[in-house]
């Protein structure tokens, strides 16, 4: 067998290997985005509810984002990682819930902590794939479109 022939069977062995990655479901990947994003987000929001001084501090006296009050910052932070956080574990509106976490990680990147990058990065992705292709079939948003689905749609006449 000369080196030829064997390069161009292993190729087309790769080629044929990484095809059949595309055929493999996207749902466990939109699931565990999901939950990975949902969680570091979740983790966020338990730390300041269970330490509102420590957190009114931090966003008096190192986050200090502009143009808000650091109380109502503070309070924007929690609602937005909770909520969006709890939205994303149910898989419940949410394209929806990724957008108030989009504006989030562009808080922290832009006025808190903009060295962190590849950390709102990776969150980003993750936020992306679910934005673009949905929560996948574990999910509230699967199962209440599939309720809707098979509901018949009034007409005039009805």
């Amino acid at each position: 067998m000369n080196q030829k022939s064997f390069l161009a069977r292993t190729a087309a062995q790769v080629q044929c290997a990484f095809g059949a990655l595309n055929t493999l479901p996207l749902w466990p990947l939109q699931t565990i985005a999901r939950i990975a994003v949902g969680s570091v987000f979740y983790r966020a929001a338990i730390l300041k509810i269970r330490s509102p001084e420590i957190t009114l501090v931090l966003f008096r006296d190192e986050y200090q984002v502009p143009y808000l009050s650091y109380d109502v910052a503070a309070q924007l932070a929690i609602m937005a990682e909770m909520g969006g956080a709890l939205l994303l574990f149910a898989g419940l509106f949410t394209r929806l819930a990724t957008l108030p976490l989009f504006g989030t990680i562009a808080v922290i990147q832009i006025f808190v902590y903009p060295a962190a990058w590849v950390e709102h990065l990776t969150w980003s992705t993750a936020l992306l794939l679910i934005l673009m292709r949905g929560p996948g079939p574990l999910s509230l948003d699967y199962l209440f479109t599939r309720f809707m689905r098979a509901q018949p749609v009034p007409t005039a006449q009805s």
